[in-house]
């Protein structure tokens, strides 16, 4: 498994990533844990390529589709497939990644715009309308069957549980809270912000569905930890408009962790 960053500088372009530049420069930005890619492509668009395995781009192609109809997200230009690997491209966002080296530095307007950016998400989507879900009971049938069950490979903070009793603690969902349409992977680098700090829109939602908010909010605040260092949950949960929730946190960042 390969650990989720950017790519060195001089990762070698799929076969098919080279075809599809053409003449235009194509620059690696981030890399997934299941080896997908996603490049830069000239100076307004990104594509991703995702080996076989790895995440299903049919599935963000929908729902970037979708979403795009009430919420800044990227805009689908082209989609393809051969016996080994998919490649989505999509338009680029008029900004940069909230994990971008001067939000790093700074990272309070950052956290804050994230925050908001989510309760923005999730004001903006229509429940009703949604044909995608991300509901706890459906993830963890899903875990049980496809889950992560070695806890090496486990944040630390559950790395103590035992497998079993772990995937037990999955069958105590906690009672909703408010169903929303969640982003699914609400990790800071899918924050997009303008160069003031403000929310622009978001990427990476091939997971996009319906859920209890906290299964986004969780892990938003989690992240970051990782992105940030520790101490930045209560500012988010504040500009998001919601006070801490230890129960749901606790439940839906282990939902998380032991998610395929």
């Amino acid at each position: 498994m390969f650990s989720a960053g950017p790519p060195p500088s001089d990762l070698p372009l799929p076969p098919v990533l080279e075809r599809l530049a053409g003449d235009q420069a194509m620059r690696p930005v981030w890399r997934n844990e299941l080896g997908g890619l996603t490049f830069a492509l000239g100076a307004d668009k990104y594509v991703k390529w995702s080996p076989s395995g790895g995440p299903d781009l049919t599935a963000e192609r929908a729902r970037l589709s979708w979403a795009g109809r009430f919420t800044p997200v990227p805009h689908v230009i082209d989609y393809g497939s051969d016996e080994g690997a998919q490649w989505l491209m999509t338009t680029a966002l008029p900004g940069d990644t909230a994990v971008s080296d001067t939000w790093l530095d700074d990272p309070e307007p950052a956290v804050v715009a994230i925050g908001r950016g989510l309760r923005a998400l999730h004001d903006a989507l229509p429940v009703d309308e949604c044909p995608f879900d991300w509901s706890a009971p459906r993830r963890v049938a899903r875990a049980r069957r496809k889950g992560r069950r070695d806890p090496a490979d486990w944040w630390p903070d559950h790395q103590h549980l035992d497998p079993d009793d772990a995937f037990a603690r999955l069958d105590d969902v906690p009672p909703v809270d408010r169903v929303v349409v969640c982003h699914g992977d609400p990790c800071s680098p899918n924050t997009i912000l303008d160069s003031d700090g403000g929310w622009v829109g978001h990427v990476d939602i091939g997971a996009m569905g319906v859920a209890d908010r906290w299964a986004d909010l969780a892990v938003a605040t989690w992240s970051l930890e990782w992105n940030y260092g520790p101490g930045w949950d209560e500012v988010l949960l504040d500009a998001y408009g919601v006070q801490v929730d230890v129960e749901r946190t606790t439940y839906y960042r282990l939902l998380w962790d032991l998610s395929p």
